[in-house]
């Protein structure tokens, strides 16, 4: 399909999609052709929902990666095919509304403390103290940060959009202890040749195994940090908004379901059990 393939990424790029959301859209494509051994473009959207349905029946996948799944193919069907979704329909399933385990403020501190080196330490004190998703930590150079001011700046994270997260005065010492032992160049955390930045395999698997190291078994990988930037800031008291703003979400009802798990809205409020008159205790 490499006439179709060139016409979707052209497509892709004009819209100003990610390199990461491209690949994942050619990706979900690529499977479907491959799943009937057909170019994608004779394909019926009967063909599509049911190959829909086989992602969710049998390979069981999560209900996030059916749902980009989805969105690749109707992009390819709807934009680069023009097929019109009246006619060419292809369902988008109900995403599962699944709250992440969130750290405590112990938890984060064990983990960045079982790191190995003040290279790692570093970038775990980053993507926690600024709120950053793990494509952008990668892409961080270091003129992005301005401890002057306190402040990191995001160039095209999700959705292309720039925006500034807060720098804490103890990470911009941390930052520059770890310039003085290394030759940085471009990137905060370049890879080994120094001219790419770090692959995000190579930073998963540091932030698995210091986890396992701090003896902290919640579910989730590095994104986890974010996910504790964002409650521990409300639990602080910081306002919504503020948060939304430092999460670059576009809409604040992403933001919001970080309510559903702060421990100040839930943990800290009082059972109505413990409103209940005494009753005399059972006999044992």
């Amino acid at each position: 399909m490499g006439d179709l393939r060139d016409q979707m990424e052209h497509d892709m790029v004009v819209r100003g999609l990610s390199e990461r959301t491209r690949e994942a859209y050619l990706g979900a494509v690529r499977g479907l052709a491959k799943h009937y051994g057909r170019r994608p473009d004779e394909l019926s959207a009967h063909e599509v929902q049911r190959y829909v349905r086989h992602l969710i029946e049998e390979r069981k996948l999560a209900s996030s990666s059916v749902c980009q799944a989805v969105a690749g193919m109707r992009f390819f069907y709807e934009v680069s095919l023009q097929r019109a979704p009246q006619t060419f329909a292809i369902p988008l399933p109900k995403r599962a509304q699944k709250l992440p385990e969130i750290l405590s403020r112990e938890e984060v501190a064990r983990i960045i403390a079982a790191t190995r080196s003040r290279r790692e330490r570093v970038l775990l004190m980053t993507v926690y103290g600024g709120g950053l998703r793990l494509g952008e930590v990668l892409k961080l150079r270091v003129s992005d940060l301005d401890p002057e001011r306190g402040l990191i700046r995001i160039e095209a994270g999700k959705g292309q959009k720039d925006r500034y997260t807060v720098l804490s005065r103890r990470l911009a010492e941390e930052v520059r202890r770890y310039q003085r032992g290394y030759r940085l160049q471009r990137y905060l955390f370049p890879s080994r040749r120094g001219d790419t930045p770090v692959h995000e395999s190579a930073v998963q698997k540091l932030y698995n195994a210091a986890k396992a190291r701090a003896g902290v078994h919640k579910r989730g990988g590095i994104h986890a940090l974010r996910h504790a930037f964002a409650t521990h800031l409300l639990e602080a008291g910081t306002q919504l908004p503020i948060v939304q703003e430092l999460l670059g979400h576009s809409s604040i009802q992403t933001t919001m379901r970080y309510i559903h798990v702060t421990q100040k809205n839930l943990a800290a409020q009082l059972s109505p059990l413990d409103l209940l008159p005494a009753t005399v205790e059972p006999t044992p």
